[in-house]
């Protein structure tokens, strides 16, 4: 009797710890499958948000490069025409200083297009770098002369995944974009700071300021913010009125 006791408990105590077993690999084995299921609905984001970044870049390229070849080639090239018709009816010994000038006025024109062409290239930080990219989107805003702006940076080589860079990128450009149109700024200054493992950037304008309490869902600052978070960087703006608006962007590289 006592044999059976032992058996039938033996039996049971073995049977509840195969049972445990086995919830527990379920519970596991769902936990694992809903992280896999978030990791994959994180990169699916990631990359829509890389693709319209590359999308938004290439319109705003392409409509630089319109003005570019409306404003400056156009210019340069109506230039060499009028010059063009000036030599046909002179025929003066001095036609072959005035031909030359010509000359290096097409190589000039030659140049501006091959610097455009290269801007068509949708992933251009792989390309220029994060570095280069931000100081040749200085250079189009101080064409435009519309403010003054200043980037400051210690270091011309970033060492950080290009479509990670791509996205900070376009959050920078989104900021000097609502500066532009709202600010009515003076003056800005984009400021980089890289260490081993942080890239801090901060973007500041001496204009109207706006309470940061308003900030509406659905809106380009929340927008920038939800793309900084999914390169897992943080996202701050601090503004006053009439005293201006800091946005600061801290990328930190050790987290992939």
């Amino acid at each position: 009797m006592e044999e059976n006791n032992l058996v039938i408990t033996f039996t049971i105590t073995l049977l509840i710890i195969v049972l445990t077993m086995i919830f527990i690999y379920v519970v596991f084995i769902k936990k694992k499958t809903t992280l896999l299921l978030k990791q994959k609905e994180k990169d699916m984001r990631f990359e829509k948000e890389l693709a319209t970044s590359q999308v938004e870049i290439k319109e705003q390229t392409l409509n630089y490069i319109g003005q570019e070849l409306h404003d400056d080639v156009g210019q340069k090239l109506s230039v060499v025409r009028l010059r063009q018709n000036q030599l046909i009816s002179k025929l003066e010994n001095s036609e072959k200083e005035e031909l030359n000038e010509l000359s290096e006025l097409l190589g000039e024109c030659i140049q501006d297009i091959r610097n455009l062409s290269k801007t068509l290239i949708t992933e251009q930080i792989i390309h220029f770098g994060l570095v280069e990219s931000i100081e040749r989107e200085v250079r189009r805003i101080q064409k435009l002369k519309l403010l003054k702006i200043e980037f400051i940076t210690q270091k011309q080589d970033i060492d950080i995944s290009p479509k990670h860079g791509l996205i900070l990128f376009r959050i920078i450009q989104e900021s000097i974009n609502n500066i532009l149109k709202h600010s009515r700024a003076k003056n800005v200054t984009i400021q980089l700071e890289d260490d081993q493992n942080e890239l801090h950037i901060k973007i500041s304008d001496n204009g109207k300021g706006f309470n940061t309490r308003k900030i509406q869902d659905g809106s380009g600052l929340k927008n920038m913010e939800l793309r900084a978070k999914l390169i897992h960087a943080s996202f701050c703006i601090q503004s006053e009125l009439d005293k201006g608006t800091q946005t600061s962007i801290t990328y930190y590289k050790h987290i992939l």
